[in-house]
């Protein structure tokens, strides 16, 4: 397989991962509450374990703004989709702004 592709395979992953544990988080009360607690850090360190590993074959810069950006829209879809927060415009342009941002960092490493 590709270097490349697999590494944007191990984004995707920590992507997932970083997800999961926000979700986790939420559901902590604050570190108050052990198995989720647990599962939140579990799942923040794979994410990270998984960035550096996919960092091996790609740009730092990028490799993190796809990661972050991700992440946040991804969060807040599932903010919105399973525990009913408001989509608001501001939020979807937002997301919209996002996504555009993510796209135009990956064609301008293209270049």
């Amino acid at each position: 397989m590709n270097p490349s592709l697999l590494a944007w395979l191990l984004v995707a992953t920590s992507v997932i991962a970083e997800v999961v544990g926000t979700i986790a988080l939420k559901h902590s009360d604050g570190f108050s509450k052990l198995f989720p607690s647990v599962a939140a850090a579990a799942c923040y360190a794979l994410a990270i374990w998984l960035m550096a590993v996919a960092m091996r074959h790609l740009d730092m810069g990028v490799t993190y703004a796809v990661w972050a950006a991700s992440g946040t829209a991804a969060t807040a879809l599932v903010g919105i989709a399973v525990y009913g927060e408001h989509l608001g415009i501001l939020k979807a342009l937002g997301l919209v702004c996002i996504v555009g941002g993510v796209v135009m960092l990956n064609l301008g490493n293209q270049q």
